[in-house]
């Protein structure tokens, strides 16, 4: 009974609040600061916590359109409640996650449909929605796709170094 009481409430929560995929979120926040464009920090337990964004690398912040990406991510995320779904801890320590905003969007997804970074093939795959929306991205010329021959993230740290 208290089982069925308690998916009952959390069907209820996820309906009122708009989108189902709360209930799925392991924390949520408000967006407090952006690092860069696949980076930010969200407030959680009285506390800033940085989240890396999973599935996707923006160009750095001293890189070609390094600035752009991180201004489309201060545009579409800072100082708004986001839901947080969690994957592990990366090797600095952030924390490695989808971020999902109003309406149930992932800000990961929409900075790949908006052309402004990779998809990270690396981390990510075997995803095919962010494979499309880089493809579709690409062949729309948007964000740094207006570039021809745009410098992917990897490679130009690899360069720096």
């Amino acid at each position: 009974m208290i089982a069925k009481s308690l998916k009952a409430l959390l069907w209820l929560l996820g309906c009122s609040l708009g989108t189902a995929s709360l209930v799925q979120a392991d924390f949520s926040g408000i967006v407090v600061s952006v690092l860069d464009g696949d980076t930010i920090e969200v407030l959680h337990g009285g506390t800033a916590e940085r989240i890396r964004l999973q599935g996707i690398d923006c160009p750095e912040k001293g890189q070609a359109f390094g600035q752009r990406a991180k201004q489309a991510t201060s545009d579409l995320a800072f100082g708004k409640r986001v839901n947080i779904v969690t994957h592990g801890l990366d090797k600095y320590g952030r924390t490695i996650g989808n971020v999902i905003m109003s309406g149930g969007r992932k800000l990961n997804y929409e900075l790949v449909r908006q052309g402004w970074c990779w998809w990270y093939r690396k981390y990510e795959p075997d995803n095919t929605e962010l494979a499309q929306l880089e493809a579709d991205a690409r062949k729309a010329k948007t964000g740094l796709w207006v570039d021809p021959h745009p410098i992917p993230p990897w490679e130009w740290r690899h360069r720096i170094r």
